[in-house]
């Protein structure tokens, strides 16, 4: 069994083909199943990151041989497959009713897509690495889609206006939890990580600008980012309602 079988095979995705039927029931690992292997590995990949993770490290991680694993995986691209679903699966979705406020779903969803990525970093990889195409992702998909239908976007502009939300939330995401790994890694409070970075650039030729900003920061960097989340997340919104008064106008 490779542990990287198919990354690179354009459609292949563990979501599209049924696995072969098993061995008999008999012959199968005592005390392991497909849950217990999928959420060690979110553990896993939580504590050690992606370039660390490995099948061996997973079978020790559970106490059973890597032959073991793969009673229940064809690979270790199937399980990160799988993996990347039960992540999804953390992101609690808005409960729908006819007149719900599409603008309080959307936000809803990008906080709950934000959460995913900055508690698990190594989510950033994989969503562009497979198709993404799990049960839990779909649900999420396509709630999201429902609630923007409702916001009176034409049809062929929706998917458009989809991708502006969360290629946002991802690009926030994504860095905000690379950063938090950086800062943890160097063992500071975050406060203290962020001052000490601006501190060997604040005579810097060209800093003068981000400088002076940070100067006049009165809260935490933590709570600088939320507003700035906040605020990135409104102007995308009330981007979307502009091209949908302005298409509806034409």
């Amino acid at each position: 069994m490779a542990e990287d079988s198919r990354a690179t095979t354009p459609g292949a995705s563990v979501w599209l083909h049924e696995r072969p039927a098993g061995k008999r029931r008999s012959e199968q690992p005592t005390g392991l199943d497909r849950d217990r292997i999928v959420a060690t590995a979110v553990r896993l990949l939580d504590t050690d990151g992606l370039a660390k993770f490995s099948m061996r490290k997973l079978a020790a991680e559970l106490g059973v041989t890597a032959m073991s694993v793969y009673w229940y995986v064809d690979s270790k691209d199937d399980l990160l497959e799988r993996v990347l679903d039960a992540v999804h699966g953390e992101i609690a979705l808005p409960a729908e009713e006819p007149d719900a406020d599409w603008r309080d779903e959307v936000r809803q969803l990008a906080v709950g897509y934000r959460a995913m990525l900055v508690t698990h970093p190594w989510t950033a990889h994989l969503i562009g690495e497979y198709l993404n195409i799990g049960p839990f992702a779909m649900d999420f998909a396509n709630l999201s889609m429902r609630a923007m239908a409702r916001s009176g976007l034409a049809a062929e502009q929706m998917t458009g206006a989809l991708g502006c939300v969360f290629q946002f939330v991802y690009g926030y995401g994504t860095v905000e939890g690379r950063w938090g790994e950086r800062f943890r890694a160097s063992g500071q409070d975050e406060d203290e990580f962020y001052a000490d970075w601006a501190g060997t650039v604040e005579d810097r030729p060209g800093f003068e600008q981000s400088i002076d900003l940070i100067k006049h920061r009165s809260v935490s960097v933590a709570e600088q980012r939320e507003r700035d989340f906040t605020f990135g997340l409104e102007c995308v919104i009330a981007g979307i309602e502009t091209m949908r008064d302005r298409h509806l106008r034409t």
